[in-house]
C-alpha cells in the first residue's frame, strides 16, 4: 500500500510487468476473479494525497485519476462545463460500481468497450502521467495504443486528465447500444460538434466498442461542415461510417450489424443537437 508516489514508482520499477495498480478496482478485480490477469505485487495507490478531486484550471478541468465515478456523476462543474462527460457517466457499470471505481482507472484500463476513453479522445483530453523521470502530458489521441496499451510507461502511472471546457458554439451528444443498462455497450458514440443556428461546422464523432480502441470517424465528421439536419444527410453519413469503421465480430454482433448501428447512432445523437 505505497503511501507517496515515489513509493509506488519504486515498487514499479522492482516488479516491473509483475506488479499491477490498484485503484478502485472496477476493471482489475474482474481480470483476477477470472485469471486474466495474475500478478505477483498489487500496488495499492488509494492512501496517495492529491490525485482525487476535480478543479478548475481556467480553460479545462482536471479530474484527479483517483476521482470515483459518483464524484464526477453528480459534479456541478462537469455537467456545466463538460456535458459530454455527465452524459457518459450514468452509462458506466452500475450504481455500486461507480461508488469505487475511479475516473483514472477506467482511462488507464483502456478497455475499447468502455465510455470515458472514447469522450476523453472527442473533447481532446490531456493525460497527465508521472513517473520516476518526472511529469509528462499525451494527448487522449495518441494515448490509447491497442487491446488495454496505452502511452504509460512500465513505471509510470497516470495521475490526472484535463477536460477542456466546452466552447460557445458548441454541443456534445452522447449515446450507446447494449442489451442492458450498464452491460457493456454493443457500440456507443461520443459526439462534439459545432453548430450555429442549425448549421453544423467542425465535428468528432468517435466511437467505442467500434475496434481495439476509441475510433475516431473524420471523414464522416467532415461531411457534417455547412449542412443543416436532414434525412438525406443522415443517409450519407451512415453510407459514410460503413466505408470508414470496420468494427471487429463477437457474441455479441458482428462487424455489418455494428455498422448498421453506428449509423442509428449517428441519427439519434446529432438529430437532437441540431434542434430536428
Amino acid at each position: 500500500q505505497a503511501e507517496t508516489l515515489d513509493e509506488a514508482f519504486g515498487l514499479l520499477a522492482e516488479y516491473g510487468d509483475d506488479a499491477k495498480i490498484l485503484a478502485g478496482g472496477q476493471s482489475l478485480m474482474a481480470t483476477l476473479n477470472m485469471r486474466l490477469s495474475e500478478p505477483e505485487l498489487l500496488i495499492d495507490i488509494n492512501r496517495i494525497d492529491g490525485l482525487a478531486g476535480i478543479s478548475d484550471s481556467g480553460d479545462a478541468l482536471r479530474i484527479g485519476a483517483m476521482t470515483r465515478h459518483v464524484d464526477v456523476e453528480t459534479s456541478e462543474a462537469v455537467a456545466t462545463h463538460t456535458p459530454l462527460i455527465a452524459q457518459a457517466m450514468d452509462h458506466v457499470a452500475h450504481p455500486a460500481i461507480r461508488n469505487r471505481g475511479t475516473f483514472g482507472g477506467s482511462i488507464a484500463f483502456a478497455d475499447p468497450a468502455a465510455e470515458l476513453p472514447a469522450c476523453a479522445v472527442a473533447l481532446g483530453a490531456t493525460m497527465h502521467i508521472a513517473g520516476s523521470a518526472g511529469e509528462r502530458d499525451v494527448a487522449a489521441a495518441d494515448f490509447f495504443k491497442g487491446l488495454y496499451e496505452t502511452a504509460i510507461g512500465p513505471d509510470e502511472i497516470l495521475t490526472a486528465v484535463s477536460v477542456p471546457k466546452i466552447a460557445p458554439g458548441w454541443k456534445s451528444g452522447f449515446m450507446e447500444l447494449a442489451r442492458r443498462h450498464g452491460d457493456y455497450a454493443i457500440i456507443g458514440l461520443a459526439a462534439h460538434v459545432e453548430i450555429d443556428g442549425g448549421t453544423f461546422g467542425a465535428a468528432h464523432l468517435v466511437f467505442f466498442n467500434a475496434g481495439d480502441r476509441p475510433i475516431g470517424a473524420p471523414q464522416t465528421a467532415a461531411l457534417l461542415n455547412g449542412e443543416v439536419w436532414s434525412e438525406e444527410l443522415a443517409d450519407r453519413l451512415a453510407a459514410a461510417l460503413k466505408d470508414e469503421l470496420d468494427p471487429p465480430d463477437d457474441l455479441n454482433a458482428d462487424g455489418p450489424m455494428r455498422k448498421h448501428l453506428a449509423g442509428v447512432l449517428v441519427k439519434r445523437t446529432l438529430s437532437p443537437l441540431a434542434g430536428a
